[in-house]
């Protein structure tokens, strides 16, 4: 029997994760957590709404935590599990990317294993494994493009949240769904991605795939590619996370390969700049992409309220880079404050955006 702790319990990944376990006998639900929304329909003898996550974990001692929280607020859940050698099915790829080297500090005392859920890098894991790392050219993390795909900027001034949470692909929660729209979604997974499989920025390409068929590929020294593809459905990387190495069936169905037409194009980061603006962040290391992350979801709620243009998300977030410190964090202390204060520059870049 495999306990799991699920944290964002109420979310998209949340709903479907519920589903997996349920399907699964070898699975089990030992907590459950949500950040505000109340649990009374979730069936798990620990539930926390609000509070100390890693109190939650520390009572409930499982064998894997599936981090779905949203943002920032999921990284001490992953720093947790990390350290104390528990199997992490990462969702929360925000806690990994502004913790960056403490993450992997983490990982390396602890000997925790990052077994991730988003799509694109589950992929990767996927075709990476079994594979030395000597062996791998580059790594090509496909997107769809978003509700906005093929648009100028002059055709997106005067978009509505409503407009930017209709994805053409994927069902997933708002801040996600808007990260999405942006390209700052794909530039949160480059910076992941290089944490995960410890490759340089300049070997991780994005690629543009409107239908989410190919989630990720990996191109190989010989020059052989290996593409992960399936139809976009959450619950295939979070059960390969939740039952790994098992593999354990799902009620989706085989690929009809026959419907499929696969096109590939290049991102357009002049409209959308939040990607260039993460891979920026990345290269300069540091506690860069945990501004970058910080000043991103101030925005994105920010336009979720009606406060901020669509168009100017990434104006505040290239503001708050150039104005904040992003010296090294070094320790979670370190890495609060730096969020902190982004957070805080990021708010008054709202005032003249």
């Amino acid at each position: 029997m495999k306990r799991v702790a699920l944290l964002g319990a109420t979310g998209s990944i949340g709903r479907q994760a519920i589903e997996i376990v349920e399907a699964h006998p070898e699975l089990e639900l030992c907590a459950a957590a949500s950040g505000s929304t109340p649990l009374d329909d979730v069936d798990a003898p620990l539930k926390e709404v609000g509070g100390d996550l890693t109190g939650l974990l520390e009572r409930a001692q499982p064998d894997v935590v599936l981090n779905a929280v949203v943002g920032f607020a999921g990284i001490h859940a992953t720093l947790w599990a990390l350290e104390h050698g528990v199997d992490l099915a990462l969702a929360n790829k925000e806690s990994l990317v502004a913790a960056g080297e403490l993450a992997l500090a983490a990982r390396e005392r602890g000997r925790g294993r990052i077994l991730p859920v988003d799509s694109e890098h589950s992929a990767l894991f996927q075709c990476l494994e079994g594979r030395e790392p000597e062996q791998v050219d580059t790594l090509v993390l496909t997107g769809s493009g978003g509700p906005f795909r093929g648009r100028t900027r002059a055709e997106l001034e005067d978009v509505t949240p409503e407009q930017a949470l209709a994805h053409p692909t994927w069902r997933m929660g708002p801040k996600i769904t808007v990260d999405s729209a942006t390209l700052a979604n794909k530039g949160l997974e480059v910076i992941e991605a290089h944490y995960l499989f410890g490759l340089p920025y300049d070997r991780i390409e994005v690629a543009i795939q409107p239908t989410s068929i190919v989630h990720s590929l990996v191109r190989f020294r010989d020059g052989a590619s290996l593409a992960h593809l399936g139809y976009p459905d959450m619950r295939v990387p979070i059960s390969y996370a939740l039952t790994y190495p098992a593999r354990a069936a799902t009620p989706l169905p085989p690929l009809d390969l026959t419907s499929l037409t696969l096109e590939f194009s290049p991102p357009d980061t002049e409209t959308f700049p939040m990607l260039s603006l993460a891979r920026a962040a990345g290269q300069e290391g540091g506690s860069a992409p945990c501004v970058y992350n910080a000043a991103n979801e101030v925005a994105v709620a920010a336009f979720l309220a009606g406060r901020l243009p669509f168009l100017a998300i990434p104006e505040v977030v290239g503001e708050t880079l150039a104005a904040a410190g992003t010296d090294p964090a070094r320790d979670v202390d370190d890495l609060v404050e730096a969020d902190r204060a982004a957070r805080e520059l990021a708010e008054g870049a709202l005032a003249t955006a």
